[in-house]
């Protein structure tokens, strides 16, 4: 089934957990029908492409059958969530990234996908370039129509979830007056930037390009990230405190020290979970080679904001949101955060119970924070939707 032994964790990875806190969790708030889901993951009869691609190509290409005909019928609204659920489960074929050739077939089609649509929004999506030295990385950008520079939030993808994932967060956004740009993960997606703690430049370079932007106040941007780009978000505001005016960090990590005893266990294993599964083409690897508690150590020493001495230049507000469950990017992250820096500015909501993400509680942290985003940007607040 695409499985090897692997230790229980709290947290999992496992293709054939639909729950909130499982697999899926990456697509939450993307998925139209989670009793499709349910039924598909059911029905699922491996990880590796041969069997994993097919299988979500088939219920995107149902998706993508009924948008057709809703575009062709005039009936817009409709062909947009067939086209965004065509979209996701072309994202989930595509898992992690373009690994191999046809996965690299998969992510063009789930682009596709997501670009039609977006064909007909309002502000309208514009695809754009931004430079960082070598590299051009492609982003998407929407700036709600107000007659004068409006605040911005540079939204900054994770590891195995990219720009296409991140359309609910624009709608969030522009609901609330703010321009949102949306841009992937150095490493993954269309940004060419080697991942590495110096790839933070490309986020600076995001930040440079909306700053330039007539239609962007240069000195009410923010940031917004979830997982990986949580860590990426705060790894920002301490390298460039001054072009940020505020950060929200879901679930951010490494940030200062591993746990200890037991839940550095857990730790290990949950992180370790991913080399349990395949899903390159037969006879390639696992996911992720699992690393020893020396491994560990030395990557989170690489990457930690403490040894990088960041976490004293963290000064803008901060929001920052996880589940007291995590084992994946334990919560004594949040509290290595609170004890640096000024006194006053950083705020924290723990969900008690929950695991990675807090995605069970979504429905409540997700409006919220971005109400928190928009008055401290200053920004006209209205209601907003996500996809």
């Amino acid at each position: 089934m695409g499985r090897v032994d692997a230790a229980e964790t709290v947290a999992t990875e496992d293709p054939w957990d639909a729950s909130a806190r499982g697999f899926y969790r990456r697509w939450w708030q993307a998925v139209p029908d989670r009793d499709e889901l349910v039924e598909a993951v059911r029905t699922l009869g491996g990880t590796t492409q041969d069997v994993w691609v097919p299988h979500w190509r088939a219920v995107a290409d149902r998706h993508e059958a009924r948008a057709v005909q809703a575009e062709e019928e005039g009936d817009l609204a409709l062909a947009r969530v067939e086209f965004l659920a065509t979209k996701t489960y072309l994202s989930i074929a595509r898992f992690p990234d373009a690994i191999t050739p046809e996965k690299g077939e998969v992510s063009r089609d789930c682009v596709r996908a997501y670009l039609r649509a977006c064909a007909h929004l309002e502000p309208p999506l514009q695809v754009v370039e931004i430079s960082y030295g070598e590299w051009t990385m492609t982003a998407h950008l929407r700036v709600p129509a107000a007659g004068t520079a409006v605040p911005a939030v540079l939204v900054m993808c994770g590891s195995d979830v990219f720009k296409e994932d991140r359309g609910w967060v624009q709608e969030q956004c522009v609901g609330r007056g703010l321009a949102a740009l949306v841009m992937d993960a150095p490493g993954t997606g269309e940004n060419p930037v080697p991942w590495s703690p110096d790839s933070v430049g490309a986020w600076e370079a995001a930040v440079d390009f909306l700053a330039g932007r007539p239609d962007v106040d240069a000195n009410r941007i923010a940031a917004f990230g979830i997982s990986r780009g949580g860590y990426s978000v705060m790894q920002l505001a301490g390298t460039a405190p001054e072009k940020l005016a505020a950060v929200v960090a879901v679930a951010g990590s490494p940030v200062g020290r591993l746990p200890e005893g037991e839940k550095l266990e857990r730790h290990l294993a949950t992180v370790n979970e991913r080399s349990a599964w395949f899903f390159g083409a037969p006879g390639d690897g696992p996911f992720a080679e699992p690393l020893t508690l020396e491994e560990l150590t030395a990557r989170h020493s690489a990457w930690s904001l403490a040894e990088l001495g960041l976490l004293d230049r963290i000064t803008q507000p901060l929001l920052m949101i996880n589940g007291s469950e995590d084992d994946h990017s334990p919560i004594s992250n949040i509290y290595t955060v609170l004890e640096h820096g000024p006194l006053a500015g950083k705020e924290a909501r723990i969900y008690a119970g929950a695991g990675h993400c807090a995605p069970e509680h979504a429905g409540e942290w997700i409006p919220q924070a971005f109400d928190w985003l928009a008055t401290k940007l200053g920004a006209d607040s209205r209601p907003g939707a996500g996809e």
